[in-house]
This record gives structure tokens, sequence and C-alpha cells, in this order.
């Protein structure tokens, strides 16, 4: 029992610095490059992060476990939405140079608002069919298009 207790906490200090290289070397290839970090948080970041998760998700669908995959994708991002994000604003109070706050800029609000409503439409059909694999995969493509396109704080207020 000590041995799994050490051997996840020196797991997880490990990830956190792995993590931790990629972001920086992330961030520094999108001021390269011009992108917005918008984009390279909302996009690349959060494909990378979620790579493994994908792989198993491909897997049960490969295998026409569809009510698996479904659940792999939304249940990660319930649980970012409901667990992770909360909890990082409160110890950005102990931790942080200052206080992280949940105010979103109104596109982000309405890219999330968009994505909840398609996967609610889509998981209570109970079918699916490749035509609704492709409408995701073009609502993801146009977020991402925006975000490149459009980067929060671009343009003038009217």
């Amino acid at each position: 029992m000590d041995l799994a207790i050490g051997t996840l906490v020196v797991v997880t200090v490990l990830v956190a610095l792995v993590s931790e290289i990629f972001v920086s070397s992330v961030q520094k290839a999108g001021e390269t490059l011009g992108i917005s970090p918008a984009f390279v948080g909302f996009i690349i970041v959060a494909l990378v992060g979620a790579a493994a998760e994908m792989t198993v998700a491909f897997s049960a669908a490969r295998k026409n476990r569809l009510d698996m995959s479904v659940s792999i994708a939304l249940g990660s991002a319930s649980q970012i939405a409901l667990f992770v994000a909360p909890v990082l604003v409160l110890l950005s109070y102990v931790i942080g140079p200052k206080p992280m706050d949940l105010q979103f800029w109104p596109g982000a609000v309405t890219m999330v608002m968009i994505a909840t409503v398609t996967s609610c439409f889509i998981t209570n059909s109970g079918r699916s069919a490749w035509f609704i694999g492709a409408l995701l995969l073009f609502i993801y493509a146009i977020f991402a298009m925006t975000l490149y396109m459009v980067p929060p704080g671009s343009h003038e207020p009217i």
C-alpha cells in the first residue's frame, strides 16, 4: 500500500513537470507562429491533452460500442467543467500569482452553449450515423477557424 501511494505521488509530480514543459513549449511555439493563446488552449492543448481518451473512444467505436465512446467523450468534458475548473480557481487563491475567475469572453460562452446543445441533441436520439460524426467534426472545425481567424480581443467594441 505504501509503495502504491509513493508511486502515485512520484508519477503525479512527473506528470505535472512534463505538463509544465509541454505548456511552456506550446506557448512559445504559438507566440513564434503568431497563433492566439485562445487557439492554442482551446484546440492544440485540448487535442494533445485528450489523446489517450480519444484513443480509447475510437477503439470503443470501432468495436461498435458507441455508448462507451460517447460516454468517454462527454464524461471527460463534464469532469473538466464540474470538477477541474472550480478546483483550479480555488487553488489559484493559494498557489497562483493572482486569483483566477470563471469570467469568459462571450465567444467562449457561445461555443460552450453550441457544443452543449449539439451534444444534448445527439445523445437524446439514441441513434447515430456517419453524418452526425461529420456534423461534430464540422462544428469543431468552425470553432477552430473562428479562434484562429478572430482571436478574442482582436476586435474593437462597437
